[in-house]
This record gives C-alpha cells, sequence and structure tokens, in this order.
C-alpha cells in the first residue's frame, strides 16, 4: 500500500484534489515527485506572506516541549501556526507551512534530522528568520555516527539564516554555542550560565516538580513558575523567550506568558493522578539518554517520601554506544533510588544489566517482554500514592502502558 490509495477516501471527505505521482480517479496535480513537489508548494506559499516570521526549532532533545512554549508565548502578539504534535520531517513541516495565510505572523516550525542535509532541506522550504539550536546530544546517533556529525546537521540551521535574521544558541552547549561561527545572523544566546544573554537565576523545583525561576535579559528581569515539570524545561522556555524577545514582547509579557503555557503535545511530561493517589508520569513519546535521565529526576523528585517505579523502554538509533547507554540509564535509575525498575523488551535489557550493577540498590528488578507484562507487573506491585514513570522511544509503544494504569485506577 502507499499514500495513492487513500485518494479516493481524501476525495470524498472534501478533498478539492489530490497530489499525485499517478492518476487516482479524480481531481489531481499530477507530479513526478510528491515530496519534492509538497515542499515547492509549501516554498511558495511563504514567499506571497512576507510578513510571517518563520521560526525552525531543531536539537538533539526538546524539540516539541520548545515549540509548544514558543508557541503558547508568541501568539500573544499575533495569529501563530504551530505543528500538531512532531510534524518535524520532509513531510510534517510543508504540511505546517501550508497553514499559513495572510494573517499569520508568526510561523513555528519544528525540524528535525536522521543525517547530514536534511535540516538544510527544511530550512530551503521554510527559509527561518530566526533558527533555535537547544542542543547536540545522543539522540539518533545510529544514524549519524558521531555526535560532531549531529553538531553538523543541527548547524546547518544558522547557516540558512539570513544576515537580518537571529540565531538564538544554547550557550550551556559547548557543540550550540560554537555555531556562531557558521551564521551571518545576530547570535543571542540562552542559559543558566553567567555568559549567556538570557539566562534564569535562583532556580528552585516546587513539590510537583516544576521549575520557578527569575528570566534575566539585557531588557530586564522578571519571575517565572513554569506548570510544566522537569528542570530540564527550563532552558526551553529560555529559547522561547529570546524568540519572544525578538518578536518585540516586552519581558513581563514574555514571563507571564511562559507561567501561563500548559502542555499541547501528548505524551510528554503528562503527570496524571489517580483517584487512589497514584501519580503516573508519561513520557512514553520517545526516549534519549539525555531525556531519559532528566524523566528519572523528574520522578525522583515527585516522589520524595514516596515510593517511585520507573517503566523503561527500548532508547532506539544510538547504534554503535546503544548497550553503553542503556547500561548507564540503568546505573542512573538504580541510583536514584526507585523501590521498583520495570524494563520492557529485550532490547532494553542493558538497562538492567545496568541497574544490577549497583551494589547499593536495594529496589526491585523486573524484566518483561511487552506492555501487557508490564501493566500486569505493576498492577500487582503498585500501592496508593505510588510514582510511576513510563518512558521509552516510540516504536515502544509504552504510552499505552501509561494509559491502562490510569484506566486501570481511574483519574482523580
Amino acid at each position: 500500500a502507499d499514500g495513492h490509495d487513500f485518494a479516493p477516501a481524501a476525495l470524498a471527505a472534501g478533498a478539492s484534489a489530490v497530489l499525485a505521482a499517478r492518476p487516482v480517479g479524480g481531481p489531481a496535480v499530477v507530479v513526478p515527485d510528491v515530496q519534492e513537489a509538497l515542499g515547492r508548494l509549501a516554498t511558495g506559499v511563504l514567499a506571497e506572506l512576507p510578513d510571517a516570521v518563520v521560526t525552525g526549532i531543531t536539537g538533539s532533545a526538546g524539540k516539541t516541549s520548545t515549540k509548544d512554549l514558543i508557541a503558547q508565548v508568541i501568539e500573544r502578539s499575533g495569529p501563530t501556526i504551530a505543528p500538531v504534535g512532531s510534524f518535524n520531517n520532509e513531510i510534517g513541516l510543508p504540511l505546517t507551512a501550508l497553514r499559513a495565510d495572510a494573517g499569520t505572523r508568526h510561523l513555528v516550525l519544528e525540524m528535525g534530522a536522521r543525517g547530514v542535509g536534511h535540516i538544510a532541506y527544511l530550512c530551503g522550504i521554510a527559509r527561518p528568520r530566526i533558527g533555535v539550536v537547544l542542543n547536540v546530544g545522543s539522540a539518533h546517533l545510529g544514524e549519524f555516527g558521531s555526535r560532531e556529525a549531529v553538531a553538523q546537521a543541527k548547524g546547518e540551521m544558522v547557516e540558512a539564516l539570513p544576515a537580518d535574521g537571529t540565531a538564538v544558541l544554547n550557550a550551556d552547549d559547548p557543540l550550540v554555542a560554537a555555531m556562531a561561527a557558521r551564521t551571518a545572523a545576530r547570535v543571542v544566546t540562552f542559559g543558566r550560565g553567567a555568559d549567556a544573554a538570557v539566562r534564569a537565576v535562583d532556580e528552585t523545583l516546587d513539590e510537583a516538580g516544576r521549575p520557578r525561576f527569575t528570566l534575566v535579559t539585557p531588557e530586564g528581569e522578571a519571575p517565572v513558575a513554569l506548570r510544566l515539570a522537569g528542570a530540564h524545561m527550563v532552558p526551553n522556555a529560555l529559547a522561547a523567550a529570546v524568540v519572544a524577545r525578538a518578536a518585540g514582547m516586552p519581558v513581563g509579557q514574555v514571563a507571564d506568558a511562559l507561567s501561563a503555557a500548559g502542555p499541547r503535545s501528548r505524551w510528554r511530561m503528562e503527570v496524571a493522578d489517580r483517584a487512589d493517589g497514584v501519580t503516573v508520569i508519561n513520557d512514553a513519546y520517545n526516549a534519549n539518554p539525555e531525556s531519559t535521565r532528566a524523566a528519572i529526576d523528574v520522578l525522583t523528585h515527585l516522589a520524595r517520601g514516596r515510593r517511585a517505579f520507573a517503566v523503561l523502554g527500548e532508547m532506539a538509533e544510538l547504534g554503535d554506544t546503544s548497550v553503553a547507554e542503556h547500561v548507564k540509564i540503568g546505573q542512573h535509575v538504580a541510583r536514584s533510588g526507585v523501590a521498583g525498575l520495570v524494563v520492557v523488551g529485550g532490547a532494553a535489557a542493558a538497562v538492567a544489566e545496568g541497574a544490577a550493577q549497583v551494589a547499593a540498590w536495594t529496589g526491585e528488578l523486573v524484566q518483561v517482554d511487552d506492555v501487557g507484562a508490564a501493566v500486569t507487573a505493576l498492577s500487582g506491585r503498585l500501592r496508593p500514592r505510588d510514582v510511576v514513570l513510563v518512558k521509552g522511544s516510540r516504536v515502544t509503544g509504552l504510552e499505552r502502558v501509561a494509559e491502562a494504569l490510569l484506566a486501570g485506577g481511574a483519574r482523580a
């Protein structure tokens, strides 16, 4: 099956025509390469919207959360279009761009990559004026081969910016900070360090693990109280603040918008309580070493005085580093003092191996083959007020564990 098989249903549902590589038995624009034509169509539409400011976001982790934060902040300054979920590839990005119209002031686009040249291709379609690079991590190392190759690819974002554009770079990540030399655009840095132009100071976490900090910018300071869990959300919020300042928003308004922003994309740090007090952290959309460590840290913060359980699946696309990275995660979760670790699937077995290496850990280790077995294992172990983290790469489908746990105990 391919996309052409769905053309009749699309037309029946009201589509005016279909972009296709062959006739489909109905109104169609037939082209040699549908993907290329979709990109050109998006570029053509954006060329007719010179007043729309395009912001591109890339990085190994945090793209979608940052995209959601940026969209919620800058929509206060004008009509804003942003992707649904993680529409960040050669199909999703032009589809998002095609939602823009004459009234659009801001177009926020997430850009993913599986190799060198992919970000450059997406920038060729969207031609961003603002480019955000969050970090260079371990995600997709199996496809890139090295962090240096990841940095080369992510830096294509700033290389594509015009001289009157703005490169928004993480000063706390040396590989990202070095990208300043690769752009003709104005560079604005963010981070926790004193050398960042926009930074967070006096950072704390409340009882629910939500960051509180003072937003410091060259134009002034303002307090921020995020509604999102995890200290790892702070750099994402700082990046959003830089983009909002570039849009002309005053610091106080930026801080207020950040404090009001909530989760928009599913299965990313979704925190929900059951009627019996069990807290489920559903962060199962995807996983890499950096985001998994951050999620474990949220778990241990929320579980202070309560029992913590981690349900971990495979972190995919790590290449030759996969076993070592899974072992490190197992060690990290064991050292965090969880009461129980449920490892799902053979591809994640090295997580169990790593946890078992921590002699001081007294928690319970359970290895299961699939989602159903994970739910069964947890159902027999959870007690009221326990806290459970569910985390794994998209291929593992672990969001079904979180959903089953919530359905079984009913939400509060």
